[in-house]
Parts: structure tokens; sequence; C-alpha cells
């Protein structure tokens, strides 16, 4: 689920390049951008798609990113843009509670790229990646429950869970009772050792990703509710775009693209067609976004050679409708829910 959500650092803080911000002209090409038009920007990281929007004369940008590092850096953005970048450190879930203590409304477009940045994974001390020796630690926002705490004290059921349904990781049981088995010996404390355990329990073959990778995305993700966050997002964006309103979501793993498909699916109507030709079923809402286009869009060949990291992306969009926002209904809480203890790892 690497990404690069970002510019170059040249640009955005100083420093030689290093980010390369995916899928730019189709996202911005999705916004279907105006001259003093207001957007959002869900996830800054290196402000990579904040710039491409700024350059637009006029347009402001609310931002956020959870990552204190990444507010830090864009503080020289800040500057340069004098009053029309709005900074937020905060998780973009509460978007809809930031813009209404700025006093914003009527967004004419919203971007969100899901998932870790390159900055993120590429910092030892982070823990994000078994690349590198660092704490077993993940938070995007550098505070609350790390990836040791879960290790450490979830039950085996819990982490067998996280480990399949969020890491989709086939052999979760064996590599969850091996967990809770070694950590009454010695707690887990680094990156290299929870990797090391996961390739005696698996082994690798050559040519095949490290047998820690799937793992390691599915603590990830249960550390920073990287799917409960996204389902909240889009609802919060669903609620500040007014009519035609663009919404562009990049999304690099599975998990999150199923998520933004079925969101669009619900929402534009598509998720109930089959309802609507049988008799007694209740009548689907009215769509709040309307989609356009083949979808989903993804990287060119020419990209995906100049940054590889592109391959795995997936671009959905849809444009706002005039239908009063649907909130976080049922439907759309059920998309980023954990079934429990159901893990079949063998």
């Amino acid at each position: 689920m690497e990404q690069g959500r970002g510019i170059e650092l040249s640009q955005a803080a100083g420093g030689p390049a290093r980010h390369i911000p995916v899928l730019l002209s189709e996202v911005i090409s999705a916004l279907h951008l105006r001259a003093g038009g207001l957007y959002l920007d869900g996830t800054f990281g290196a402000g990579g798609y904040t710039q491409a929007i700024l350059a637009v004369p006029d347009t402001r940008v609310l931002a956020f990113d959870r990552d204190p590092d990444a507010i830090a850096a864009g503080q020289e953005l800040v500057a340069k843009y004098d009053g029309r970048l709005m900074l937020e450190h905060a998780q973009f879930s509460t978007c809809v509670e930031v813009a209404a203590r700025r006093g914003l409304s009527g967004f004419d477009g919203a971007t969100f790229d899901i998932g870790v940045s390159s900055m993120q994974l590429d910092q030892a001390a982070r823990g994000f990646s078994f690349r590198f020796e660092g704490p077993l630690d993940m938070r995007m926002s550098q505070s609350g429950r790390s990836a040791a705490d879960i290790v450490n004290t979830a039950s085996e059921e819990e982490i067998a869970d996280i480990l399949y349904h969020y890491g989709e990781e086939r052999a979760s049981r064996r590599i969850a009772r091996a967990i809770v088995h070694d950590r009454e010996i010695k707690p887990y404390e680094t990156t290299r050792e929870l990797a090391e355990l996961i390739g005696r329990i698996i082994p690798g073959k050559p040519g095949d990703i490290h047998p820690a990778t799937r793992s390691f995305q599915g603590l990830r993700i249960a550390v920073n509710d990287e799917l409960g966050e996204l389902v909240q997002a889009l609802a919060g964006a669903e609620a500040l775009l007014k009519p035609d309103g663009q919404l562009a979501v990049v999304s690099f793993h599975s998990l999150e693209d199923r998520i933004v498909k079925q969101f669009f699916a619900l929402r534009s109507g598509r998720g109930q067609a089959r309802s609507r030709l049988l008799p007694g079923e209740p009548v689907p809402p009215p769509s709040t976004f309307m989609l356009e286009g083949k979808q989903p869009v993804v990287a060119s060949d020419e990209e995906t050679k100049a940054n590889p990291r592109a391959r795995s992306a997936r671009l959905r969009a849809g444009r706002r409708t005039d239908v009063a926002p649907l909130g976080l209904d049922p439907a759309l809480l059920a998309l980023a829910s954990l079934p429990v203890h159901s893990a079949k790892g063998r």
C-alpha cells in the first residue's frame, strides 16, 4: 500500500526531491477546478495535490494530515500561499467539524489519497516497514495505541482477525498463535523481531513478497483505524460538497478501493439496482453522487515506469447532486466493520 502522496520536497519543505504525487493530472481533471473555488485535501502529505489546486487563481484549500511531521513541513506552503492554504493537524474524518469551526461550507471539490505515505515508510523510526530496523510503532498521528501494543496485549483471536481481514493473511491463526506464545518470553519491540517470527512461520519463496508484508499491512490498518477513517471521510465529503462539487479518491489496495467503489455504488443508486426490480423491497435512497466515465482510472505505462508506486493506484470520482447528504447510515458503516473471531487462517 505504498504511495507517493506528495511533491518534490525542494518545493514543499526544502531538500532533495523524494515524493511524486500519483495520478496528479487525472485527479486535477476529475476535480474540474475553477478560479476562486474552495477545495478539501484530506490527505495533505507533502502537498502535491494541494499545490496543483492552488496553481489555479484565487482557489483556497482546507488540507488535513494527522502526521505532525507533515504539518510541520507544510508550514512553508502556508506562508507561501498567504491565507489560501488552511492546514489542519487532524484526521480527515473530522473534516465536517473543522470546516464548521472555520466557517467554511459549499466546497467545490475534495480529494483523498488513501494509505500510508512514502515519507512515513522511509523513516525507520516510524516503524511502518520491516525494510528498516525500528520500533514497532506504525502510528500516523504518533499517538495512541501502537503496533507493539496490539501484538503484546491483544488476544490471539483479535490478532488473528486483524491479520486475516485487514492483511488478507491466510496463515493468520498460526501467526497469532506464535505471537502470543513468544511474547510471554519477550515482548515484541522492533519491526525486525516481528518480521523474523513471521518469516519462520511462513518461509518465503524466491520472487514472492516478504512473508511479513500482509501482517504488517493488517497491523498498520488496525493501529490507525484506516478503514473507519475512510468511511467517515467519505461521508464528510458528501456533507461538505455543494451541488456539482467533485469528489476524487485515490486508493492503493483492494480493501480501500472496495470501500470507495461500494460507497459510490450506494450513493449513486448502482448498489440498489436489484432491489428496484423486486416487489415489496424498500425504495432505494435518492442519489447523492453521479458517476461519469469509465472507472477506476489507473496510471499510464509512462507514469508507472517513472514511479513504480503508481502501479497499484486506482482513482474513482463522482459529482455531487443536490440531494441532502445521507450521513453515516448503517450501509456505509458496514463497509469498514471487522468481523469478530472469524479468521480462517491455517
